[in-house]
């Protein structure tokens, strides 16, 4: 069987081989941009090129603009050594060819593997952007996923084919949090992308954050901070297609893809060195598109097919959820979960905020019954959010509104549930919020003390 396989490669290496090229020279190289010529009657757009200086080096680059005189070059690295008449050779758009053996392994965007072992690509070449299932026959979302967090499985649940929005700023736990759901969530494999991440918290999110657990069922895709704009918006893609072709063989997937904004700001550099005007914030008018191309192509299959399930994270910077990334994922998304500082400085991970928190899923998701929890909950969170100044001030006296007694007796074991963490099923979560509500109501037909008030 695997010489088979083995054979089925080599004959696709082989039929792949070009024996001709198109070769341009350089003609000139001016704000980090490289004009070619002899490239423009075959030349396209997110055409591969490769680049070799006099000294023997390559340099790869992709066309991002064609010109009456040639073709304009974006570099994939740093362009010291380009001289003028450098030789240009002109490839293809590079797609990639998963396998099931890349399961556990971590990979750049180009699919060349970064853990130092061999990785042997599939038969199967996918291109790197990719048409979504036609809108007319995908199946509906699917059904409750278990998360091992409290406040998705009751709250804010997740199901398959979701397509949901992480909003976080820095250091609020949003690594830890989809580190958490790629070991515990259910499907049958993961989809990890990291976008533009520190080389060092690459390592640290694989080894520490993931683990063994997680990496045993996971495909990591990443491209480092340092490395250029291009190969950063190319892991996105590649995460993407990753995902597509597990979906095509009828799996569930999880698609993790940290960040979107890094991705839309790689896409920036693209664009603007390529000629379009940042009008939008420093963003051009392309990335609402980019952005909701991308998302599109997740969320259930086709018929016969599978679903990708995926958690897109944002980075929000001082909480602005209307500034152009934050905005455009609202509006695409089947859900937005909002990380808030305030909760996570007070020690109580996930520091999920309900009450700015969307869940599209609802009230398909959850029974009648679990609804009205649900509703009810969120009405106790909203008054004490209303009140909080007042409260915590002391300036209001128990027993002037029942409605303010009520959410300040619940709000502490209620915030507590929150942060809770399982290994059971859904049921489990909404058993252990109904147990608050209901010693909370016995409590509440006394008189709380005062210091379950002022808590």
């Amino acid at each position: 069987m695997k010489q088979t396989a083995r054979l089925k490669l080599i004959q696709k290496n082989l039929s792949e081989i070009c024996v001709t090229h198109t070769v341009g020279r350089v003609t000139g190289v001016q704000g980090g941009m490289i004009s070619v010529t002899g490239l423009d009657s075959d030349a396209r757009i997110g055409d591969r090129t490769e680049i070799t200086r006099r000294d023997g080096t390559s340099l790869k680059g992709e066309v991002v603009q064609l010109t009456p005189t040639g073709a304009i070059l974006l570099p994939d690295a740093s362009i010291d050594g380009i001289a003028i008449a450098d030789r240009v050779v002109l490839g293809r758009n590079i797609g990639i060819a998963p396998d099931v053996s890349w399961v556990g392994r971590i990979v750049d965007p180009d699919g060349n593997p970064l853990d130092g072992e061999r990785l042997m690509p599939g038969l199967v070449s996918r291109p790197l952007q990719a048409s979504p299932p036609a809108a007319a026959t995908r199946r509906p979302l699917g059904p409750r996923l278990d998360t091992g967090h409290v406040v998705f499985d009751t709250m804010l649940p997740i199901v398959r084919g979701q397509r949901i929005g992480l909003f976080a700023g820095s250091g609020v736990g949003k690594s830890s949090l989809m580190g958490q759901l790629a070991k515990v969530m259910s499907a049958d494999i993961v989809i990890i992308a990291m976008i533009g991440e520190r080389g060092r918290e690459v390592r640290h999110f694989i080894d520490e954050v993931l683990g063994p657990e997680g990496r045993a069922r996971a495909i990591v895709v990443a491209a480092t901070s340092d490395q250029a704009a291009l190969i950063r918006r190319r892991c996105a893609w590649t995460a993407m297609a990753i995902a597509e072709h597990f979906r095509d063989q009828g799996l569930s997937v999880l698609l993790l893809a940290d960040s979107i904004t890094r991705f839309a700001e790689a896409h920036r550099e693209v664009a603007v060195a390529a000629g379009e005007a940042p009008v939008l914030r420093g963003f051009p008018p392309s990335t609402s598109h980019l952005i909701m191309s991308l998302c599109e192509r997740a969320g259930p299959g086709a018929a016969g097919q599978g679903d990708i399930t995926a958690v897109f994270s944002v980075l929000v910077a001082g909480s602005d959820m209307d500034e152009p990334v934050a905005d455009i994922l609202r509006g695409v998304l089947d859900g937005h979960v909002v990380l808030d500082r305030s909760i996570a400085e007070r020690g109580r991970f996930p520091a999920v905020d309900v009450l700015r928190s969307v869940s599209r899923s609802l009230p398909q998701a959850a029974t009648k019954e679990e609804n009205q929890t649900i509703g009810e909950i969120r009405k106790h969170l909203s008054v004490y959010a209303q009140n909080q100044m007042m409260i915590t001030a002391g300036l209001y006296s128990q027993g002037t509104d029942p409605a303010i007694d009520a959410a300040m007796q619940i709000w502490s074991p209620l915030d507590e549930a929150m942060g809770s963490v399982h290994n059971q099923d859904c049921r489990h979560s909404f058993d252990q919020i109904k147990l608050v509500l209901r010693r909370a109501g016995r409590t509440n037909s006394g008189r709380p003390s005062q210091t379950s008030a002022r808590a």
